[in-house]
C-alpha cells in the first residue's frame, strides 16, 4: 500500500473521473448503449465482437407469471438489463438431483422456481437498475471455467476489465470469484482483483475486496502475481474494438476466457470503478494524460501504445513484489540423488500435478535401484489393486532401504502404487529438497514432471 501512496496524486478520484472523462466522453447514446445490456450485446454481435448466447428474457410480470421453467438449461446466468456493479446477478450451476424445480448456486445454496420468480420480480420492479426504473431480466448461458484458472477461482468465472481510452488499453485487471463474492468476479462482493501488466498479460499484485492488498489465494499459498492470462491481445483487441463500437469515449470492458470459446466480452461499463488502481498499484490519472490529445488510428496502433507505454519489465517487477524466481513450462533440472550423484534433465513445469515424479531409470541411476528391485518383488504376485491403509502399506513395504513414502494412483481397474525417495532438485540454481515418485516414463517427452508442492519458491510463466 505504501507504494501506490507514494504516487497518491497519480490516484483519479470518483468526482475527477465523472466530471473530466464520464460526462464530456462518454454521451448520453454511449452511455444508454453501455447501461441496456441487451441492447449492447446484440449490437456488439453484430460488429463480430463474441457475447454470451441469450437463453430468453422475461420482460413483464404477465410473461413471467407464463414462463414455463422447464426450458431453462442445467445451469444459467441470471441478469438485471440495467444492472450495475454485479447487483442483481444470479448464477446457478446444475440443477438439485432428483428435482425440476431446484438449481443449486456457487455457495451449495439451493434455490428454488419461487426464489427465481422473487428475484425476477425485483428485477421486473427495478430494484438493480440504475435508476431503480422497471427493468427486464434475461438468461444468458453460463460460461466454462478454463482449467488455469480453476485453483484461483472459487465456482465462478474470472474475467479481465480493461479500461480503455482514446483507443489505448491504459489499465487492466484479473478479477476472480471467492466464497466471499458468492462465485462473482465483483470487488464489491468480496472478489479478489489482480493487477495485469500491459505488455505481457501477467498478473503483478492483488486486492481483495476493494483496498485488502494480498499476495496468496486466502487460506492456500498459491502465489496471485505470476499468472499469464491466456489470449493476451485478442482480450486487447475485444476491449478497444467495444470502445469503437459504443461510442464511449473512456470505457472498462469486462471479458471472460469460456473454456470452449476463448474470450467473450460479457458488457462494458460507461463508469468503471477505481479500486483497479488499488490492484495495480498504479494510478489512472497519469496514464490517461498520456494518451490524452493521440491519434490513435488502428486498434493495432492502439495496443502497441498501451503495451510501449504501460508495460513494463515484468518478470524483473514480480520478482521483486513476490521475492520469488520466474521460471519457464520447460527447465534444466539438476536432480542430486545419493552420495551426491547428479543428472541434469529437461524437466516439465506443471502447476497442474501435486507432487514430484521422475522415471524409474533416473531413479536407478540416483542410487535407488535396489531399492525400487525390493518394492517390484514385494507386489509381484500380491493382489495391491485395492486399495490399502496406510498401515497395511508399511506393513507390505517395510525393510526397503531409501524408501520413503508411497503414493497410491487410482484408475479405473483399482489402485496401483508407486515408490517415493528423497532427493534434491536443482532448479534455476535454487535448491530445493524433494520427496519424489518413481514412475516408467518411458515414451513420454520428459523424464520428469516437478509439480506444485516444489514450486512454491518460483513463478511460472508458460511463454518462457
Amino acid at each position: 500500500m505504501f507504494a501506490l501512496l507514494k504516487n497518491s496524486r497519480e490516484l483519479l478520484g470518483m468526482n475527477e473521473r465523472n466530471l473530466t472523462y464520464v460526462r464530456p466522453l462518454n454521451k448520453r447514446r454511449g452511455r444508454e448503449f453501455a447501461d441496456n445490456k441487451l441492447i449492447a450485446k446484440r449490437l456488439l454481435r453484430k460488429n463480430g465482437l463474441p457475447v454470451p448466447a441469450l437463453i430468453t428474457r422475461i420482460r413483464t410480470h404477465a410473461e413471467l407469471e407464463n414462463f414455463n421453467w422447464e426450458t431453462l438449461p442445467e445451469s444459467f446466468a441470471l441478469k438485471p438489463n440495467r444492472g450495475f456493479g454485479g447487483e442483481g446477478i444470479l448464477i446457478v450451476y446444475g440443477r438439485k438431483r432428483n428435482r425440476t424445480d431446484a438449481w443449486v448456486k456457487a455457495s451449495g445454496s439451493i434455490v428454488t422456481t419461487e426464489d427465481l420468480k422473487a428475484h425476477i420480480r425485483n428485477i421486473l420492479d427495478g430494484s438493480f437498475s440504475l435508476t431503480n426504473t422497471p427493468d427486464i431480466a434475461f438468461f444468458e448461458e453460463r460460461l466454462k471455467l478454463l482449467k488455469l484458472f480453476k485453483p484461483y477461482a472459487y465456482r465462478g468465472i474470472p474475467d479481465i476489465r480493461v479500461i480503455v481510452f482514446n483507443r489505448v488499453p491504459v489499465m487492466a485487471m484479473l478479477r476472480l470469484p471467492t466464497r466471499d463474492s458468492d462465485g462473482k468476479a465483483n470487488l464489491q462482493q468480496g472478489a479478489i482483483g489482480t493487477g495485469i501488466d500491459l505488455a505481457t498479460g501477467t498478473t503483478t499484485s492483488a486486492v481483495v475486496g476493494k483496498s485488502h492488498i494480498i499476495e496468496y489465494v486466502p487460506k492456500t499459498r498459491l502465489a496471485l502475481s505470476g499468472i499469464r492470462i491466456p489470449y493476451w491481445n485478442e482480450i486487447l483487441r475485444i476491449a478497444v474494438e467495444s470502445q469503437a463500437v459504443s461510442g464511449l469515449g473512456f470505457l472498462g470492458a469486462d471479458i471472460a476466457i469460456d473454456r470452449d470459446r476463448g474470450p467473450v466480452l460479457l458488457e462494458l461499463n460507461a463508469r468503471p470503478g477505481l479500486s483497479i488502481q488499488i490492484a495495480n498499484l498504479s494510478g489512472l490519472k497519469s496514464r490517461l494524460n498520456r494518451v490524452k490529445g493521440l491519434k490513435v488510428k488502428t486498434t493495432e496502433r492502439g495496443i502497441l501504445l498501451g503495451k510501449n507505454l504501460f508495460g513494463g519489465e515484468i518478470e524483473e517487477e514480480i520478482e521483486e513484489l513476490s521475492g520469488k524466481r520466474v521460471i519457464g513450462s520447460i527447465e534444466k533440472v539438476k536432480l542430486i540423488g545419493k552420495d551426491g550423484k547428479e543428472i541434469i534433465v529437461d524437466a516439465k513445469i506443471d502447476t497442474g500435478a501435486d507432487s514430484t515424479s521422475i522415471d524409474t531409470e533416473l531413479a536407478r541411476e540416483l542410487g535407488f535401484g535396489d531399492a525400487i528391485r525390493l518394492f517390484e518383488d514385494r507386489i509381484a504376485g500380491k493382489d495391491v489393486l485395492n486399495e490399502l491403509s496406510k498401515s497395511e502399506r508399511e506393513t507390505l513395504f517395510s525393510g526397503i532401504p531409501d524408501l520413503t513414502d508411497t503414493i497410491p494412483v487410482k484408475s479405473s481397474h483399482g489402485t496401483s502404487y508407486r515408490p517415493m525417495f528423497r532427493i534434491d532438485l536443482s532448479i534455476d540454481q535454487v535448491i530445493i529438497p524433494a520427496k519424489v515418485s518413481a514412475i516408467d516414463r518411458t515414451g513420454l517427452e520428459y523424464p520428469v514432471i516437478i509439480g506444485r508442492k516444489n514450486l512454491r519458491k518460483f513463478l511460472v510463466d508458460v511463454s518462457k
